[in-house]
């Protein structure tokens, strides 16, 4: 379809992701929008062909920005339900430290195509646990990903403090601090493309205050500097990792951050939760970027992260699904439902609508992860869209059907076009079998469940 001229025409309701009139839909050239088309217009550009999106509601592909794909091994493990994040981490830290080469590909094409089934065209992944054996792992999760098509950013994670140095994970899954920085090194001159089109970039993300040293935090944020690329952590997600820093450090754990020369406009925190006014004063002055994660707070019991304050205050704010541990599904769709939900016990139906929450998930996490092509419709913006069909009891009666496809629940796509082409038609991906995969990964789930019990 590269060379021919689409239009995607009379949908029932189109979200741009800005203020723009596209709704009787979009013209797509090669791998652009060239086009949006006024209600009651025909597009002003010759067409070679179109899809009848009626009964269909488009919008922009949604970013994930925040996963653990490895975690989509771990779902529902029984030893560690109805715990809060610390001792559920130290319970599936002994599950992890087995991971190999086989799981993470297979983990990762797995939550990749769970997450494209939802709408999302650019997703981005936070991997820190490298036992002895899986040292390539982001090497591995590229070439998964470039089976899927998809857009992503693959975060270097990263832990250097072991439960002997009083860190939370076992001694096994950490390494030395300059076998970290040399790779990460390696994987942003190996893979990182930083064009606006860019399908592959990579990220610097030590795990957590309380799993990494002062140093590799620093060291970190130097080598991120000098390489232009972007820094990543998890961030003041409980009242415990508060405590810890106090502990620990001395300081909050923003004071920590700002300690270790990361409060800045590349930076990017999950979750985001228990700041200060002070705090998220701050936050907004440095343009610090947040990764809402809304399912996974609530089911950890962590809290509810301040968003609207947050982005009042000048940060950006994207959404995530978080791992699949700590979330047991990877929807992004079902991920917008989830934060609508949330956030309107914190601040009401009123500030809370459908179109927010959907900017969250798409022009709020293009900002967060500094892809500027991406998030919205408008004239030169990358070909990335979901569209999703209305023809399931769940919307029968809707008036609206943008704020249907939020309320109702929408589930799964029906087709998913990444940079001008259709990744999936009919809701199903048109190169990976779902079943096959669903099949090996199953397998690989009992085995590293079962050597958690060894």
């Amino acid at each position: 379809m590269q060379n021919q001229t689409l239009w995607l025409k009379s949908p029932s309701a189109i979200f741009t992701g800005n203020q723009l009139n596209a709704d009787n839909g979009v013209v797509i050239h090669g791998d652009k929008i060239v086009e949006l088309v006024p209600s009651g217009m025909t597009p002003r550009t010759v067409i070679d062909s179109y899809v009848d999106c009626s009964n269909k509601v488009i919008i922009p592909g949604l970013i994930n920005t925040h996963h653990h794909f490895y975690q989509t091994l771990t779902r529902a493990v029984p030893g560690a339900l109805n715990k809060p994040l610390f001792p559920w981490l130290q319970y599936l830290y002994q599950i992890w430290k087995n991971l190999d080469e086989d799981m993470i590909y297979t983990a990762t094409q797995l939550a990749g195509l769970e997450l494209m089934l939802s709408g999302a065209t650019c997703i981005a992944d936070h991997h820190y646990v490298f036992p002895k054996g899986l040292e390539q792992a982001i090497d591995i999760q590229v070439e998964a990903i470039k089976s899927l098509g998809c857009r992503a950013t693959l975060t270097r994670g990263s832990m250097s403090l072991g439960k002997s140095a009083g860190g939370l994970p076992p001694d096994s899954v950490i390494q030395h601090e300059d076998v970290i920085l040399q790779d990460c090194q390696r994987l942003i001159s190996k893979y990182h493309d930083s064009s606006p089109e860019a399908f592959i970039q990579i990220a610097l993300a030590p795990c957590s205050p309380f799993s990494v040293s002062t140093s590799l935090m620093k060291d970190t944020a130097q080598l991120a500097e000098i390489n232009n690329v972007l820094l990543h952590t998890h961030l003041a997600e409980t009242e415990d990792e508060n405590n810890f820093c106090l502990r620990q450090y001395d300081m909050r754990p923003l004071d920590y951050l700002e300690h270790c020369n990361w409060l800045s406009d590349k930076t990017w925190l999950a979750h985001g939760i228990h700041f200060n006014q002070d705090e998220i004063r701050r936050l907004g002055e440095a343009k610090v970027g947040i990764a809402h994660c809304p399912s996974s707070n609530m089911l950890l019991a962590s809290g509810i992260c301040p968003t609207v304050e947050l982005e009042i205050a000048g940060c950006n704010v994207g959404l995530a699904v978080d791992g699949s541990a700590s979330n047991d599904c990877s929807n992004m769709i079902q991920e917008v439902r989830q934060s609508m939900l949330q956030q309107r016990l914190r601040y009401g139906a009123e500030v809370i609508t459908a179109e927010r929450v959907l900017g969250y998930a798409t022009s709020g996490s293009a900002k967060v992860l500094h892809r500027p092509s991406l998030g919205q419709f408008a004239v030169g913006k990358q070909a990335d869209l979901a569209v999703f069909s209305l023809d399931e009891l769940r919307f029968s009666g809707v008036g609206s059907p943008l704020d249907g496809l939020i309320t109702s629940g929408a589930y799964q796509v029906e087709k998913l076009m990444v940079a001008g082409q259709w990744l999936i038609e009919n809701s199903a991906h048109n190169s990976l079998l779902c079943d096959q995969l669903m099949a090996k990964h199953q397998k690989l789930a009992k085995q590293i469940q079962n050597s958690g019990l060894v």
